[in-house]
């Protein structure tokens, strides 16, 4: 299918979604990629990965740029050649990016799914949660936080941060869409706004 849905944080920044359905043939049209890209596509064993990594170029002729608009650092973090800040996402059968000219931005889009109940230790502190009954509730819940830290995580763009102890989620509300986050890193404090909404059975969190 096209674009799936495009989300006007301001006038500045947006987000936009693709919901991955169609074909890699079909994802192929249409699409110019760098040597680089063609070569990282088709060593790529999963077809879910390579539709993936079409789809968020559909998304960036979505926004006037191509393939060879965007490069990577030594990070592995996305830019844009003319300066816009950027960053990508992809889970299953959804793909998202952000952008915007003045902000930092991060993006991450996830499955709900069971098992990060198991794992919610080791990135945020599981007792602040305790008191959510509803199972169904806490998986959101902790989907959100996940995606939240990941968006901080991509916005600082090195690989040095932790998620238990370098960036923290201001509570919430799911009468709300949005909270606050900070990175704690080396004496530096530096606050973010974040923004979530439930797409099917996803959750996409995007931060500025």
């Amino acid at each position: 299918m096209p674009l799936y849905k495009t989300i006007h944080i301001n006038n500045d920044a947006k987000v936009l979604i693709w919901k991955i359905e169609e074909s890699f043939e079909t994802l192929s049209k249409g699409i110019e990629l760098t040597k680089n890209s063609a070569e990282r596509v088709n060593g790529m064993k999963s077809d879910l990965h390579q539709r993936g990594f079409l789809s968020i170029r559909h998304l960036l002729k979505e926004i006037d740029y191509n393939d060879s608009d965007l490069f990577y650092d030594e990070y592995g973090k996305p830019h844009l050649k003319d300066g816009t800040h950027i960053s990508i996402t992809h889970s299953f059968t959804f793909s998202a990016l952000i952008i915007s000219k003045e902000n930092k931005v991060g993006i991450d889009i996830e499955k709900r799914r069971d098992k990060i109940v198991k794992i919610a230790h080791k990135f945020t502190p599981i007792e602040e949660y305790k008191s959510i009954a509803n199972h169904d509730a806490l998986v959101s819940k902790l989907t959100i936080v996940w995606g939240a830290k990941e968006s901080l995580y991509k916005i600082y763009g090195k690989k040095k941060l932790l998620f238990l102890d370098h960036i923290y989620i201001e509570d919430f509300s799911f009468d709300t869409d949005s909270t606050t986050g900070k990175i704690l890193y080396e004496g530096v404090t530096s606050e973010y706004d974040i923004y979530f909404e439930e797409i099917e059975d996803f959750t996409c969190v995007y931060a500025l």
